[in-house]
């Protein structure tokens, strides 16, 4: 068993331990956030590589409950945002040391910003400097960001929630529900996906989704690209349908995920087109009809606008499946840190650190 399907696998529990946390000993610091949040002038969403997708898992619940977020990856709001006083920055990290959120935080940390941090750890400099550091429980992942992707979008999830004004332990006791049928379900999941044609190596896979599932819609194509080591695609499915879909060819893989209440009939006429005109697609919902797909994945009941908790397993069972089938070791990098820790280049020191305009030669801060 790879070291990716044991994280998977553990995912129910993590998430359970999340939602304990945040009704427990982290309902303070939600709280404080929660505070800070209402009181703040603008609002900001960042995150960089997995935590950014739960960023965008994040982001429709502030804005159905009229409460608006700025969202922007991390790098993007470095280099080119000039950040107003009496603002909130909701910063989203598991290790709170990449490049982009060290220097965020030295950006703004004079800026009279607060700064709320989300992390699975406690001693890096994101929980250290942020005014009020949520701090996530979690046993990290081996390498793939599985744990500590799901934990913090629950838990950024959880803070828009109660800043909206509906987190409380009714909305948890069915998250947990939820959680737990999901974990009963797995099973049946790996089942269909070793029994399935759609997973087939050096295939073209494109990733379409809406509103909270455009987080794990972004996150399949990352779990393609760092797990099978193979390029993938994602966007919204309301924008493909304006240009895109002119590629659209036989033998083509889609993923698609169908929202529990929006666009359900719009979304599944997508997938039918995309079936006629030759493509395998991949659904994943609730209460789908079985034709819906060449492989459909039925997702237990959850409550609206929190499907993006438990629809990004499935995808994440399959890039491992297909990493396996393909001959790739989904447990390593090739290229990536663990942490990226500087902005140069792809190959850091094994290939020299590149100069800058001035001819000084670039070392990590």
């Amino acid at each position: 068993m790879t070291h990716f399907l044991r994280d998977i696998l553990r995912q129910p529990n993590e998430l359970q331990r999340t939602f304990d946390f945040l009704l427990g000993a982290g309902r303070p610091t939600l709280d404080a956030a929660t505070t800070a949040i209402r009181g703040a002038r603008h609002v900001y969403l960042t995150g960089i590589g997995s935590s950014w997708h739960a960023a965008l898992c994040a982001g429709p619940l502030f804005h159905l409950g009229a409460r608006p977020v700025y969202a922007q990856d991390a790098s993007e709001l470095l280099q080119f945002a000039t950040l107003p006083p009496d603002s909130a920055i909701i910063v989203i990290s598991r290790s709170g040391r990449s490049i982009e959120i060290v220097n965020l935080i030295s950006k703004v940390r004079s800026s009279g910003m607060t700064v709320i941090g989300i992390t699975n750890s406690g001693d890096g400099p994101l929980a250290r400097e942020a005014q009020i550091p949520i701090v996530v429980p979690v046993e990290l992942d081996h390498a793939i960001s599985v744990n500590t992707y799901s934990t913090l979008a629950a838990t950024a999830g959880i803070l828009a929630s109660a800043v909206v004004g509906s987190w409380d332990a009714s909305l948890a006791t069915l998250l947990s529900r939820a959680v737990q049928m999901t974990g009963s379900a797995i099973a049946g999941w790996q089942a269909q996906i070793a029994d399935t044609a759609w997973l087939v190596p050096g295939s073209v896979y494109y990733f379409l989704a809406r509103g909270s599932s455009l987080g794990s819609c972004q996150e399949a194509r990352l779990l393609w690209e760092e797990g099978v080591k193979s390029p993938a695609t994602a966007m919204g499915s309301g924008s493909f349908r304006h240009g895109p879909q002119e590629m659209v060819s036989k033998e083509m893989r889609f993923g698609m995920w169908i929202d529990g209440e929006r666009m359900r009939g719009q979304d599944l006429a997508v997938a039918r087109d995309l079936r006629q005109l030759g493509a395998s697609v991949m659904v994943i919902g609730q209460d789908l009809p079985k034709n819906a797909g060449d492989l459909v994945f039925q997702l237990p009941a959850v409550p609206p606008n929190w499907q993006f908790l438990i629809d990004v397993i499935p995808a994440q069972l399959a890039a491992e499946r297909l990493a396996r089938l393909s001959g790739v070791d989904c447990d390593s990098f090739r290229y990536c840190s663990f942490i990226v820790q500087d902005e140069f280049g792809l190959l850091g020191e094994k290939a020299g650190a590149p100069k800058d305009p001035r001819g000084q030669r670039n070392e990590m801060k």
